[in-house]
């Protein structure tokens, strides 16, 4: 983390320096008339994507939420490791390891053939693959990410805060005019139940549920089915004979149904998902009156000849399985895409629905909001045209679809009794197998955006094997050669809208005059064509838009500091500071070589292009000044 760039202040570094027109909250503090940008709900989704507009000082945002104040307990808990990279980048990653409880194995409890009325383990599985993530799979209070997401917010430029008691009841587009064209009608949920207040604003995003208003606005639908299946939810504080409490466990009883238990952060609670009652076709799970006594006496059937004395209920919920889709996610009907960008997004659960089972809702939920928060911001700085916003919808989409195929299939094996699943016969039960096919994408790894505009060609792929591009970048450990720091390359990304571009050198390249890495970074700093000279406006630091790294082979103490190229220790900020962490090498300490771990070729190196959401855009020799110049040109507008 870097601060005192432009003088020294004390305090809190995480608190930056507050935007000099910013809005005042309160009591008895307006509502503004117009806003950039309107997002609808503080769940998961919501809060990432107002965390990430609000470090933009230039971007007016709004969030309103229908509750009266924050989330408290419940819903969801589970954070795939692709998140907690995420969380990385928004800077709390480290605190949510602290805090959280670690999945680091699955037991798997199935009918024991000599006492079919009892369960028995019969398998473990590693939960994170080796080297798939630095980051573990955690489960914490998702009203806990909730507050960790505020606090972004209330410390960015723009202090930015949540208008609790406003649900959006209805928008309306005016395409004839690029001024605040969406007009939206606000509805107070408070003290003034019902009082009605418009505000116009430039976007909205619909982060507001599987009922969401935004999405009915713009005509959208959810398709799809139902599993007409009951399951509950609880997190409880209890003591139990059962031996795996501490373990995340899947549990498959002969008659009674499954459980799924989630050990929870602090030690003591857990949290159980408990298989209830079939529901017939026209039914809702409403109508069963189920409660928490009724969850209770179901695991205790399952688990048995284990029990669980339950002391408190923390939080609990029925629900049904449903996997449903829309056709897409923003207010563009395919055939009008060439004739105008989009005004209105929905993320989340306003836009597909899934299974809790797999852990994936509130990840893909943020996935959703990381994706188009950048987008946006590159629009309002006018970085790119308005046509990238199209970007959004075609890539959530597609995931989202692969999501939902995959969860239904897990759903459907979870949900099926012993003996009755089409995964039966293998050599390992059923759900352990599927569990262990599906660990990439349950870790949120399998994400592979497309093609296009933002994603290059595999032309040079071979560079770098273990980089694929459209998937995210895989950090791996290196030390910065001006201190002999150890640490994961990846978490020099902050979520802060900027391009990094990691330039790995070839074996002989110490970035002495004349090398590859000194010929790319005198290209990138001083050549008309370079896209970091054509796209950072006057006045700003060299890495305001694409922040430039490189990565050598050889150990620290072998390096020249001073023979590295100036694009490597620019200078920065209001005194012209210089910063002295754009050069790294590899681990000398045992911790990894990023070379071999990550299939880079030794011999000539390569570019990596890393979009500001961590994905791969594109892997590129050294010498592709051309090839990297294009791609930027179909990405960004030149600076003025």
């Amino acid at each position: 983390m870097q601060y005192y760039l432009n003088g020294f202040r004390g305090g809190d570094p995480d608190l930056r320096d507050a935007a000099p027109c910013r809005r005042e909250y309160g009591a008895f503090a307006p509502l503004p008339e117009t806003v950039d940008v309107l997002i609808a709900g503080c769940g998961p989704a919501g809060l990432c994507l107002a965390a990430q507009l609000s470090q933009f000082p230039e971007i007016d945002v709004m969030i309103v939420e229908p509750k009266p104040g924050p989330m408290e307990k419940g819903q969801a808990d589970g954070v795939n490791t692709r998140t907690m990279e995420m969380f990385q980048a928004f800077g709390f990653g480290e605190q949510v390891k602290r805090e959280s409880y670690w999945v680091n194995q699955t037991t798997f409890w199935t009918p024991d053939p000599q006492r079919p009325e009892h369960v028995r383990r019969i398998g473990r599985v590693q939960d994170v693959a080796d080297d798939s993530s630095e980051m573990p799979h955690t489960l914490i209070n998702q009203a806990r990410i909730h507050e960790l997401f505020l606090d972004v917010m209330r410390k960015s430029p723009k202090r930015l805060e949540p208008d609790y008691g406003w649900s959006v009841k209805d928008l309306s587009v005016d395409e004839s005019t690029e001024d605040h064209p969406v007009t939206v009608t606000l509805e107070n949920t408070g003290v003034n139940a019902g009082t009605l207040q418009t505000v116009r604003a430039n976007y909205v995003v619909g982060c507001d549920g599987a009922r969401s208003n935004v999405r009915k606005a713009i005509g959208g639908m959810l398709h799809g089915d139902a599993a007409h299946q009951a399951w509950g939810v609880m997190d409880i504080l209890a003591n139990t004979d059962f031996p795996d409490i501490r373990q995340k466990c899947i549990v498959a009883s002969k008659s009674e149904g499954n459980v799924l238990i989630l050990p929870r952060e602090g030690g003591y609670l857990f949290r159980m998902y408990v298989e209830l009652d079939k529901l017939n076709p026209d039914e809702r799970v409403a109508s069963r009156n189920l409660t928490s006594e009724h969850m209770i006496a179901a695991a205790n059937r399952i688990m048995a000849p284990y029990t669980i004395d339950v002391k408190e209920v923390v939080w609990w919920s029925v629900y049904e399985i449903g996997h449903r889709l829309t056709d897409r996610f923003d207010d563009v009907p395919d055939d009008q895409r060439d004739a105008r960008h989009p005004r209105v997004f929905t993320a989340g659960d306003a836009c597909h629905t899934h299974s809790p089972k797999a852990g994936q809702g509130m990840n893909v939920s943020m996935q959703d909001s990381f994706n188009l928060g950048w987008k946006l911001g590159h629009v309002f700085q006018k970085r790119a045209a308005p046509g990238l916003l199209h970007s959004y919808s075609a890539e959530r989409w597609l995931e989202a679809k692969r999501l939902i195929e995959t969860d239904h299939k897990w759903a459907r094996i979870m949900s099926a009794p012993p003996g009755e699943s089409e995964l039966d016969g293998t050599d390992v039960p059923r759900v352990q197998a599927q569990f262990i096919e599906n660990l990439e994408f349950t870790g949120g790894l399998a994400v592979k955006y497309e093609p296009s505009a933002l994603i290059g060609q595999p032309t040079h792929q071979a560079l770098a094997t273990g980089e694929v591009i459209g998937k995210r970048f895989h950090s791996a450990p290196v030390v910065r050669v001006a201190d002999a720091m150890q640490m994961q390359l990846g978490h020099v990304a902050e979520a802060d809208g900027r391009w990094r571009i990691y330039a790995f050198a070839a074996a002989k390249d110490s970035a002495a005059p004349g090398s590859a890495i000194h010929r790319l970074a005198d290209w990138l700093e001083r050549d008309p064509a370079s896209p970091v000279m054509k796209y950072t406006r006057p006045g700003e630091d060299i890495d305001a838009i694409i922040d430039v790294r490189a990565v050598f082979q050889q150990t620290f103490d072998q390096l020249a500091y001073e023979d590295m190229p100036s694009l490597l220790r620019p200078l920065k900020g209001r005194y012209g500071l210089q910063d002295h962490e754009k050069a790294f090498c590899t681990d000398h300490k045992g911790a990894g070589d990023i070379f071999d771990m990550r299939g880079i070729d030794r011999e000539t190196g390569c570019m990596i292009v890393v979009r500001p959401d961590q994905y791969i855009a594109h892997v590129l020799p050294l010498d592709g000044y051309g090839a990297l110049g294009d791609f930027f040109d179909g990405v960004l507008l030149p600076a003025r």
